[in-house]
C-alpha cells in the first residue's frame, strides 16, 4: 500500500469521472495518464505508450453493447445508446448523451506489480484511490463498501463511493485489477439523484469487466 500513499503525484491526479466537463467532447486530460502512472509505478521513469484504440462493439446482454480490446486484454459491457468519446489519458470512454455524469471509463497504466493485493487490502486501496485519484481534493468523498473477488484465478477489487461537489453528488463504482503488466481501472457512475434508476445497469458494467492474457 505504501507505493500508493507515498507517491508524490497522487494528490494531483484527477480522473475524468470526477469532472462535469465530460459533457464537452473537447475536454482533455493528458496529465491524468502521466500522473497516475507515477502512482502505480513510481520506480519507472519512462512515460507509458499511447493506449490501444483496437476494440470491437457488438450486441451482448440485453440492453448492453460489448467492448473487446484484444491488444490491451480487457472486455466489458456498456448500456445501449451510450456514445464513445475520446479523452486524453483514457483508453476507453462511453457516456450517455443526455446525462453527462453517466459514463464509464477504462484507464491503463504500466506496473511492475503482479497482483492487485500487493497494494494492500480492498478498503485501504479504495480509500486511497478515491481520495487521491478518483475525486478532486475539494470534494467530500465517502467509501460505501470495498470487496475482493477472483475471476479465473485473478484478483479484482470492486468498490462503491460517493463524491460530493458544490452542485452535484456523483455515485460511482470502480473495479481494479492487474494483468499484462498493467494496472486496470474501470469506473462508472451517475448523479446521485439517478442512482436508484441506474444502479443495476452500472453494477452490470462493473461485473462484466474482465481482463485476459495477451
Amino acid at each position: 500500500m505504501a507505493s500508493l500513499q507515498n507517491s508524490t503525484s497522487i494528490n494531483q491526479t484527477l480522473f475524468l469521472n470526477s469532472f462535469p466537463q465530460l459533457q464537452k467532447h473537447h475536454a482533455t486530460f493528458s496529465f491524468c495518464r502521466r500522473r497516475f502512472s507515477l502512482l502505480v509505478r513510481s520506480q519507472q521513469a519512462s512515460p507509458p505508450p499511447p493506449s490501444s484504440t483496437c476494440s470491437s462493439s457488438q450486441e451482448n446482454k440485453k440492453g448492453f453493447m460489448s467492448v473487446l480490446d484484444k491488444k490491451d486484454g480487457y472486455s466489458f459491457l456498456y448500456p445501449f445508446g451510450w456514445q464513445e468519446v475520446v479523452i486524453d489519458g483514457q483508453d476507453k470512454v462511453f457516456k450517455d448523451v443526455i446525462e453527462p455524469l453517466e459514463n464509464v471509463s477504462v484507464n491503463l497504466i504500466p506496473t511492475n506489480k503482479q497482483d492487485i493485493r500487493e497494494f494492500g487490502p480492498p478498503k485501504e486501496v479504495a480509500e486511497t484511490l478515491i481520495k487521491k485519484v478518483l475525486a478532486p481534493p475539494n470534494q467530500k468523498t465517502k467509501l460505501i463498501n470495498a470487496t475482493e473477488h477472483d475471476v479465473d484465478g485473478k484478483a479484482y477489487y470492486t468498490f462503491e463511493f460517493v463524491a460530493q461537489a458544490p452542485n452535484y453528488t456523483r455515485h460511482a463504482l470502480s473495479t481494479i485489477s492487474i494483468g499484462n503488466g498493467k494496472f486496470y481501472t474501470l469506473t462508472t457512475g451517475a448523479n446521485e439523484r439517478r442512482w436508484g434508476k441506474m444502479q443495476d445497469k452500472l453494477q452490470s458494467i462493473v461485473d462484466s469487466f474482465k481482463i485476459f492474457n495477451v
